[in-house]
């Protein structure tokens, strides 16, 4: 048994729970990926390996790893709540390409050190925070330089063509 495991067992059992075949299942697809995932997307995984699984399950479960600090609620701002590992995982935060979805994760300790900075200057005691860069990935930026090159290209080579027809 894993670490994860032994601390998500002690942590249902003190709720009064039973360890379940489908609770591990839930467990053991959550701990597989890195992927931030939704609910719909974890429900998805199990229903791949045990087709009687319900939705209520995946939430319910989750919500047990959370409580258990396994997992993390992250919101990305698109309306729906992932989750991440959260046991003995350094903190990080998060940029988040607007075109295509992408997440990278990232830990940077010159703005750890500007956020610390922020709070002491304004006696602010910080318990948590998450930083959200949105932007453009490098691929979808240079798809959209190719994208736009290939339009100034057909207007320049469509103005060519007029001006030769007249």
């Amino acid at each position: 048994m894993t670490e994860e495991q032994e601390v998500f067992l002690q942590h249902i059992q003190k709720k009064g729970l039973k360890r379940t075949a489908q609770r591990d299942l839930i467990l053991d697809m959550f701990l597989r990926t890195e992927d931030h995932l939704s609910s719909e997307d974890l429900y998805r995984l199990v229903k791949k390996q045990d087709p009687t699984i319900g939705q209520t399950t995946i939430y319910r479960t989750l919500k047990l790893l959370t409580e258990a600090g396994l997992a993390r609620e992250v919101r990305f701002g698109d309306g729906v709540t992932h989750y991440e590992h959260n046991y003995k995982h350094q903190h990080h935060d998060h940029m988040i390409c607007s075109e295509c979805g992408r997440i990278i994760e990232f830990f940077s300790a010159e703005l750890e050190a500007i956020q610390d900075a922020m709070a002491a200057k304004h006696r602010f005691q910080v318990t948590q925070h998450l930083l959200r860069i949105i932007g453009l990935c490098a691929e979808c930026r240079r798809a959209l330089r190719e994208a736009e090159k290939s339009q100034t290209t057909a207007r320049v080579g469509a103005k060519q063509a007029s001006a030769r027809a007249r």
